[in-house]
């Protein structure tokens, strides 16, 4: 076989109009010569550090829309599923990851469950991760969000890195805003990457002690307006990532192609560009992947050019993949779901005064980080209730993985809800029941819709409408095709609007209010959590 086009030379910076032979899935030969071709042929893109599970989608049905928009590889951190199943979670994701030509390569969740501070499906010990480690397709020990543990040399904590150094595995960091000395501890362990920069200069620092920074551009953290003059300034560092991806983002915007094109955009070199996303992570992480070289497996892409960089064709090892559709959907389920039916006493804040004054929480739209703010709020009928003229909605958290817990409760900002009730079981790390609603009547009934279905995303207004999408797969996946999953969910982020919430992601940013390592105060399944003084504190004042 032969594919005819320019060829793109990244690493010579050059551009030779020719011919790629393929022969057994390798490139056997490249030819150049003097025709005109209209098309581009260069290597795949890959994304350096993914959570497949945020896509809603099973890796076989990611692989499928990642092959469109280009990608031949990702390096995905299975840390979602692993905090509800532990290992049965990371054995489903590989075997599931078997029937996709996209080349998935994995990292083994350093932190599970992430904190002490929520009550999680599993923990990963490091003996079992360095078990785990030793798996043909695991690249990588993945992001080490607990560095103060890394600092202060928890013994638990420095085991999973050595497992990991004794191995010759890189290890995936997760350190945002740190800085000064223990920046330099953390890194002093052998932590090799970060993801999380979200300045110029926190990048730079990190830099100059040794880091990889991995630029991300996902549909909740976006900071590739920030970091882009790193490609230029610091290419040989720089790797690109989307972190998270929502099935409607996928679609419509694209995967490392939509963060290509944004360089594209900024007048980046396209050397370099093409650098950080193609090349760089299969020289880091070691990857199977070719690089467009004779011998290489035959991995590349062709696109129409290096303007618009649309994506004409896929292949992976030699195989043109773009337009094979998957015949058969997964029937496999995983699953870890105990929670049983609450009613309205559950989540009752009794108060015999008019109003109280409480700790709540400031969320942003499509933000990891909120606010700790001080408001006060009216008691009804001796029952602390949510007051809609403010904006401050009741936010319960329920344990998902026993019977019979109380649930935790607060106070939230930001969400803009005027009527109604949401929740989801995609909430960051644990993947409890997270809800935020109008009412206690409203929040009891969208929490029961997700017990009876044992997980997904789910809205109800004043007029008894409800919506829901199923996430039968450990609460956070769906073996449906993208556009189904898509559909539902744009329906349910419409739903939202009418109900009179501004956020263009409300459910993304709920995900991420029970995630007690990102600043400032959240709430998980124990309670209210302020993560500057890293401990829980009381709703009342």
């Amino acid at each position: 076989m032969e594919i005819t086009g320019n060829i793109v030379l990244i690493e010579e910076k050059e551009i030779k109009p020719g011919k790629v032979f393929v022969e057994n899935g390798r490139i056997s030969n490249i030819v150049f010569d003097n025709n005109h071709y209209d098309n581009y042929i260069l290597p795949g893109l890959i994304d350096s550090h993914v959570h497949i599970e945020s896509s809603m989608m099973t890796p076989e049905n990611f692989g499928e829309i990642a092959l469109k928009k280009g990608s031949v590889a990702v390096v995905s951190d299975p840390h979602e599923i692993a905090n509800v199943l532990g290992t049965e979670g990371i054995d489903y994701m590989m075997e599931n990851a078997k029937k996709t030509p996209l080349k998935i390569f994995f990292g083994i969740p350093s932190c599970v469950p992430a904190t002490e501070f929520e009550t999680s499906g599993a923990t990963l010990s490091s003996k079992e991760i360095k078990t785990l480690l030793q798996r043909k397709t695991v690249v990588v020990l993945s992001e080490m969000m607990n560095f103060p543990g890394v600092v202060s040399e928890d013994p638990e904590i420095m085991r999973k890195i050595e497992a990991a150094k004794d191995l010759k595995k890189p290890i995936d960091g997760h350190a945002p805003g740190l800085t000064g000395s223990n920046l330099k501890k953390y890194i002093a362990a052998g932590i090799k990457t970060d993801h999380e920069c979200a300045t110029i200069d926190e990048a730079l620092e990190k830099i100059a002690l040794g880091m990889k920074i991995l630029i991300r551009e996902g549909s909740a953290a976006r900071n590739f307006e920030a970091l882009y003059k790193l490609i230029d300034s610091h290419t040989d560092n720089v790797m690109l990532c989307t972190d998270d991806s929502h099935p409607d983002e996928l679609l419509e915007k694209g995967h490392i192609d939509k963060i290509v094109k944004l360089g594209i955009k900024k007048n980046i070199n396209i050397y370099n560009l093409l650098k950080v996303a193609c090349i760089n992570p299969v020289k880091f992480y070691n990857l199977s992947v070719g690089l467009l070289k004779i011998g290489d497996a035959a991995d590349f892409i062709v696109v129409d050019n290096l303007n618009d960089f649309n994506v004409l064709e896929t292949y992976i090892n030699g195989n043109p993949v773009n337009n094979k559709k998957n015949i058969s959907q997964s029937n496999t389920i995983v699953n870890y779901f105990n929670a049983e039916k609450i009613n309205e006493q559950a989540i009752r804040i009794v108060y015999h005064k008019k109003e109280i004054v409480i700790n709540a929480i400031k969320a942003f739209d499509g933000d990891l980080f909120t606010k700790k703010i001080k408001a006060v709020i009216p008691v009804k009928d001796g029952n602390v209730v949510s007051d809609e003229t403010q904006d401050l909605l009741k936010i319960v958290v329920l344990n998902r993985y026993e019977k019979n817990i109380t649930p935790a409760v607060g106070f939230i900002n930001g969400f803009g809800l005027k009527q109604g009730a949401i929740a989801s079981t995609i909430a960051h790390d644990s993947h409890n029941i997270i809800a935020v609603g109008t009412s206690d009547s409203l929040l009891c009934n969208v929490i029961n819709m997700l017990i009876d279905s044992k997980g997904g995303i789910a809205a109800v207004n004043n007029d008894g409408r409800k919506l829901l999408l199923p996430l039968p797969i450990a609460g956070l996946l769906s073996n449906k095709p993208v556009e189904t999953i898509a559909e539902k969910y744009k329906e349910l982020n419409h739903l939202v609007l009418k109900m009179g919430s501004k956020m263009q992601a409300p459910f993304m940013t709920l995900s991420f209010m029970a995630l007690p390592v990102i600043p400032e105060i959240k709430i998980t399944d124990k309670g209210l959590f302020d993560t500057e003084i890293f401990n829980f504190v009381q709703l009342i004042r």
